[in-house]
């Protein structure tokens, strides 16, 4: 009986969703870690790899809206379980594209669109999970849990991979990925169900403790069936703080994917590491971006019971932001390559303390239509995403890597800008 009491099912659960979002991670960064062998064996150079970069956020981005309608409508136990085969299957693909074979980069740009189109399930089936499984005042620490595998998985990608491309070559890196993918998505599968009340390892005390901790109305409707009818979409289109959503994630989106793009290799090139000294500072950026989110959800959730959900999840955001651009305009104009390194790693923590706010607002206000509303949020910060990969390069060439932070710093002011337009207070379902 008191190990009943102590196992929460949720708990769990919420832990796979991490595993879950470091091997998406794993999947979507390796070929930045590979970028100089895929790019010498393609005959690609940075340009062109910035294009198959953004392929994949443009499948991530175009998908997100159908994802989270079949999160939706499916479930996140589902349609999360055929999106990892479907990754895994990408994944494989590119391991095996042959050498010599002509049009390289136009195939390379099609595998990493399907990758991201099969990844765009994760997060929006993960925020259909917080909200019919999570109490709302569990939830920042949820989110923050599940997007440390963000972090996670980026941090570990550097120093596995680059071990693995050194003994093996860059294709074990992909069929690493691809098989991590597959069991854990079997996991995922096995261990999951879509409601708490399907679920038979939950305990009549952990069901009575997530009923009385979600909204009524989420409450009322654990059955899957019922979802569809939930999805409020002219609510939400009328919301002009999904625009601001949309638009700080955007921001949001374009400064991470400096990090997951072309940190590494801006370590290598302009800051004149080795390789295996640019995967020990790549690990920095991640390592931060792992404890920062956690730390952001658990403050979030305590800034929302002492203060209300304005402070804890907004106010904390765009402070979060606003340190995001500090360290980004210093890290990039220090001479130490060492302590650029450092300071850098600094703002990429500093930017996922505000990971956590983004998506439990998302589920705060959307109730039961979370996987459909973090979805539309979603497609701006993979929009962000694309860019930067694509235009960051561009910047660097004609006016020096500088440049490309400063604007990463100046989109950190916007996005912190943006957080005084959202309103989680005020519920769909209100």
């Amino acid at each position: 009986m008191l190990l009943e009491r102590r196992i929460r099912v949720r708990y769990l659960l919420a832990f796979w969703l991490f595993v879950l979002s470091g091997i998406a991670f794993l999947d979507r960064t390796n070929i930045s870690i590979a970028g100089l062998q895929v790019s010498h064996e393609y005959g690609l150079g940075n340009q062109r790899l910035g294009w198959v970069l953004s392929s994949f956020l443009l499948g991530y981005a175009g998908f997100q809206l159908p994802s989270g309608w079949l999160a939706t409508r499916y479930g996140p136990r589902l349609v999360l379980s055929l999106g990892v085969l479907w990754w895994g299957v990408a994944t494989a693909l590119t391991a095996l594209l042959p050498s010599k074979i002509p049009h390289a980069v136009v195939l390379l740009i099609g595998i990493r669109f399907a990758l991201g189109a099969g990844e765009s399930v994760i997060y929006p089936a993960a925020s259909q999970f917080v909200a019919r499984w999570v109490p709302e005042k569990e939830r920042g620490f949820t989110n923050g849990l599940i997007f440390a595998g963000v972090g996670a998985g980026s941090g570990l990608t550097p120093p596995l991979l680059t071990w693995l491309i050194a003994r093996h070559g860059w294709r074990a890196a992909f069929w690493f990925s691809c098989v991590a993918g597959l069991v854990a998505g079997s996991v995922w599968w096995w261990a999951a169900r879509d409601t708490p009340e399907e679920h038979p390892a939950v305990s009549a005390e952990e069901l009575n403790e997530i009923r009385g901790g979600l909204p009524s109305k989420t409450a009322a409707e654990p059955n899957v069936e019922a979802a569809p009818r939930s999805i409020q979409w002219r609510a939400m289109f009328r919301r002009g703080d999904l625009v601001a959503l949309m638009a700080g994630y955007f921001c949001f989106g374009y400064i991470a994917w400096i990090y997951f793009s072309w940190f590494f290799l801006y370590m290598t090139q302009v800051r004149g590491f080795d390789l295996k000294s640019s995967a020990r500072y790549s690990m920095l950026p991640f390592l931060a971006m792992t404890v920062c989110c956690l730390l952001g959800g658990v403050l979030s959730d305590r800034l929302s019971r002492a203060y209300g959900v304005t402070v804890g999840r907004c106010g904390l955001a765009s402070f979060s932001l606003l340190l995001t651009a500090g360290f980004l305009l210093a890290g990039s104009q220090v001479e130490s390559p060492g302590l650029a390194g450092v300071i850098l790693a600094g703002g990429a923590g500093a930017l996922y303390l505000a990971q956590s706010s983004f998506w439990s607002v998302a589920v705060d206000i959307a109730g039961a239509s979370a996987g459909v509303y973090s979805s539309m949020v979603n497609i701006g910060g993979q929009i962000g995403g694309a860019l930067t990969a694509s235009l960051t390069p561009w910047i660097a060439q004609r006016f020096g890597w500088t440049m490309s932070f400063a604007v990463a710093a100046v989109l950190a002011l916007v996005g912190a800008a943006c957080w005084f337009n959202v309103h989680p207070e005020r519920a769909l379902e209100a």
